[in-house]
């Protein structure tokens, strides 16, 4: 949808981030020299406001915020008149510390992993570190889960202990991008910090970490981002993130107590689970290739490789960067799946994949948001098919759509997407229902990657970032 605000509607909204943010004392420390004024108030660019007309946005539309550590890379996305994001641009990070996996105590060190609302409030132009942002941690999820800690910045200088650092330039624009949002309305800006790129090839390579659980949690609230392009609802019941999902009661959830009857679009449901499946597929073709599982180290965090040699300033730890992450090869106690099983499995995802892509476009074909394929050159089977209508077609016609869906499904979709105890890939991974904490589960890998495995203290490769 469009924004398009009032001049002076602007500035007041400006005006209230910036009373807000005066309150609020960045992890950092604060400036209090003047000039914090004119760092906070730097126009975007002509260059950036060309890439939003490019991009089929504007400086006002509402922005979101994704991160990967792995990558060290920093993502803003814009939402575009249809309501549906699009990348705006890619920031390489300066600096992030700590290991991959979430934040769960004050002091790790560690960079937090999640999904974050960061607010007017949470905006800090004083920052000792030029400007800086608080990310919201700790979230719904990570107080229910016990984790301590606070004050968790997105800043400038390339120094970091459990934040996000970015150049001074970086950083500049990145605040200038944000303050223009909110000043246009945003309530709030999304922020999915990941510990990679949720890619199938990452999964292969770290499906024996001991958060593997955790980024699966994660991976499903990215893959509704996938397939929708709009922001995520995301809520928590019984310790765990639900995306897109609302009580049926419109009771509230309870972060800690069991999640009651949700409802979702049906839709998005079936689009994010043929994402997965699909996605399930291509790691058992890749465990059975013989892709080694690993843990990746770090001395302390890591940099984006751009920065490699280049003369930065205040860079935090710079011995922990030159020392750069090594893969420690992770092996598995106890079977490991045959290659027929993981065949078998690929199969049954990819077939999974096929089912629910099917109930997606059904849908959405009930729903009047696609065209229906027309065959230009009927062949005789199909005007003879045409011609004679099945005894029940009065009633699928008569019936709304939705009814209609429904009776289409029950009679020609394939069976529906097994539960990932039921034979999908990561069925080989997954813990039993009373374990706890199923991260921390003894899982395992395909017979080539055993084989090419070796002790969990054996680093396999030092790749460069």
């Amino acid at each position: 949808m469009p924004f398009h605000f009032a001049l002076l509607r602007r500035f007041a909204a400006c005006a209230a981030v910036m009373a807000l943010a005066a309150m609020l004392a960045g992890c950092v420390g604060e400036d209090d020299s003047s000039d914090f004024i004119d760092r906070a108030y730097q126009p975007l660019s002509p260059q950036m406001l060309a890439l939003m007309q490019a991009k089929g946005t504007n400086p006002q539309a509402p922005i979101l915020f994704r991160t990967y550590k792995k990558e060290a890379e920093f993502e803003i996305w814009k939402m575009r008149d249809d309501g549906r994001y699009v990348l705006l641009r890619t920031y390489p990070m300066c600096r992030w510390s700590g290991q991959l996996g979430p934040k769960k105590r004050q002091g790790d060190r560690q960079v937090p992993e999640g999904f974050y609302a960061i607010y007017p409030a949470q905006m800090n132009p004083r920052s000792n570190y030029y400007l800086s942002f608080n990310v919201g941690y700790p979230n719904v999820y990570d107080r229910a889960h016990g984790y301590s800690g606070d004050s968790i910045m997105v800043h400038g200088i390339c120094s970091s202990a459990g934040c996000f650092s970015m150049t001074n330039l970086q950083i500049a624009e990145i605040y200038a991008i944000a303050r223009e949002a909110f000043a246009g309305g945003q309530p709030e800006i999304q922020m999915q910090s990941m510990p990679f790129h949720m890619t199938a090839e990452n999964f292969a390579k770290y499906r024996l970490d001991p958060n593997i659980a955790f980024w699966r949690e994660l991976k499903t609230g990215t893959d509704n981002f996938e397939v929708t392009k709009e922001e995520v609802h995301v809520g928590v019941c019984n310790l765990r993130y639900v995306f897109n999902a609302a009580p049926a009661n419109g009771e509230r959830l309870d972060p800690s107590g069991p999640c009651p009857a949700l409802k979702r679009d049906q839709m998005v449901v079936e689009e994010v689970l043929a994402k997965e499946a699909r996605d399930d597929a291509r790691i058992a073709e890749l465990v059975a290739g013989g892709l080694p599982a690993v843990h990746t180290v770090y001395a302390d965090g890591g940099q984006n490789p751009s920065f490699k040699g280049a003369q930065i300033e205040d860079v935090s730890r710079p011995e922990a960067l030159a020392q750069g992450p090594v893969d420690v090869a992770i092996k598995r106690h106890g079977k490991a799946p045959t290659e027929a099983q993981l065949k078998a499995a690929r199969a049954k995802d990819l077939a999974a994949a096929e089912a629910a892509e099917k109930k997606a476009k059904a849908l959405a074909l009930a729903r009047g948001e696609i065209e229906p394929a027309v065959d230009p050159q009927p062949t005789a089977s199909t005007t003879s098919a045409a011609a004679a209508p099945p005894a029940n077609a009065a009633a699928v016609q008569s019936t709304p759509p939705a009814t209609a869906l429904a009776a289409v499904q029950a009679a020609s979709a394939p069976a529906p997407r097994p539960a990932p105890s039921q034979g999908s890939f990561f069925s080989f991974f997954a813990p039993k229902p009373a374990a706890q904490p199923a991260a921390a589960q003894p899982v395992a890998a395909s017979p080539a990657a055993q084989s090419a495995t070796t002790t969990a203290s054996t680093p396999v490769s030092t790749p460069t970032q």
